[in-house]
């Protein structure tokens, strides 16, 4: 088995994908900072992954921004290949604070390609977004599509992809794979892990569980007078662990074959309203969540949509769970863990 280093590892999607990596068999590095996440959720990881999985993951608590922390991940082993999940990803505070989204998003992934380079490690996945697309003029969106990104956050994620296009036209042996995430949802089904943002979250699925767990009062639906159906933007929302096996599964291919993989839209292909998806958590939970209406936020968009067509050639993914497992497991997540990782609330 192999052992790979997971930037953001306990983050939402990165600890998810931990447990992925590990019940596969492998060693892991994880580099976190916990701006934006607990350590408790690795020894969660630990603990799903089973029997032995607590001595196959090692925690470098520092930031991608220090490369004496990077460095001192890349001394504890040969490192097959990089995850890069590490990144801030809030579209309305990316568009409040650019600089700082600049800073750690673009700045953090040079100086670990930097790190990489020395280390002769050329293998990396790249946490990227739908978001590069901006405001598309039809949906479902291709790889191909015109890239517009319409606010700081997507832009500093398509700047990372051109970063990594560069690097490996410019130099032998470097091994790609950027994945364009759309809209990642619910929780591992232990209810262990899952989507613990600090503050008020940014992203409306942790938003209604919070709601029904008691810990926001209403849901906030960001504009209604959008050109759909019924008024509230569409996302294409796809199941956590159906995104965290399409890691593993890029990791396999750059590690087997020469070169680098296509850039890949992760979705379902299929979108759902904010509407749609709130009637969805209501049927599957029995909990019916309030909410309110609010003016449209700076650099949100009407729809976007994947064609996840590309995946499924190269790397023999589809997205398997529905919106009902979606929100099934998301509720198992929050209703065992109300106060998210901070169990005594603080």
């Amino acid at each position: 088995m192999s052992r790979f280093l997971v930037t953001g590892g306990a983050g939402f999607i990165g600890s998810h994908t931990c447990v992925v990596l590990l019940e596969a068999g492998h060693e892991l590095v994880v580099i976190d900072n916990f701006a934006n996440s607990s350590p408790e959720a690795l020894r969660r990881v630990a603990r799903i992954a089973g029997p032995g999985a607590e001595q196959r993951i090692t925690l470098v608590e520092g930031d991608i921004r220090s490369r004496h922390d990077l460095d001192q991940a890349f001394r504890l082993g040969p490192i097959a290949g990089v995850v890069h999940f590490a990144g801030l990803k809030a579209v309305a505070e990316s568009v409040a604070e650019p600089l700082r989204y600049w800073d750690v998003n673009v700045g953090g992934s040079r100086l670990l390609l930097e790190a990489m380079r020395e280390q002769q490690c050329r293998v990396i996945v790249f946490s990227s977004s739908s978001t590069v697309y901006g405001e598309a003029d039809q949906t479902p969106l291709c790889e191909s599509d015109q890239l517009a990104p319409r606010h700081p956050y997507g832009q500093t994620k398509l700047a990372v992809e051109q970063i990594l296009g560069s690097l490996g036209a410019s130099e032998p042996g470097w091994r790609v794979a950027c994945l364009r995430y759309f809209n990642p949802v619910g929780a591992h089904p232990s209810g262990e892990i899952g989507e613990d943002p600090r503050g008020i979250p940014n992203n409306l699925f942790p938003f209604i569980t919070q709601v029904a767990a008691g810990r926001q009062r209403e849901l906030r639906v960001f504009g209604n007078d959008y050109p759909t159906p019924d008024g509230t933007g569409i996302r294409d929302y796809l199941h956590v662990m159906d995104l965290a096996e399409a890691h593993t599964l890029a990791l396999n291919k750059l590690l087997t074959q020469a070169g680098s993989l296509p850039t890949m839209n992760l979705g379902t292909g299929t979108g759902l309203s904010v509407l749609e998806v709130l009637r969805g958590f209501e049927s599957a939970t029995g909990i019916p969540i309030p909410h309110v209406v609010l003016p449209r936020r700076d650099g949100d968009v009407p729809c976007l949509q994947s064609n996840p067509a590309k995946a499924a050639e190269v790397l023999g993914w589809c997205a398997r769970r529905s919106l009902k497992d979606m929100c099934r497991d998301g509720w198992a997540w929050q209703s065992a863990n109300p106060n998210g990782y901070h169990l005594n609330g603080n």
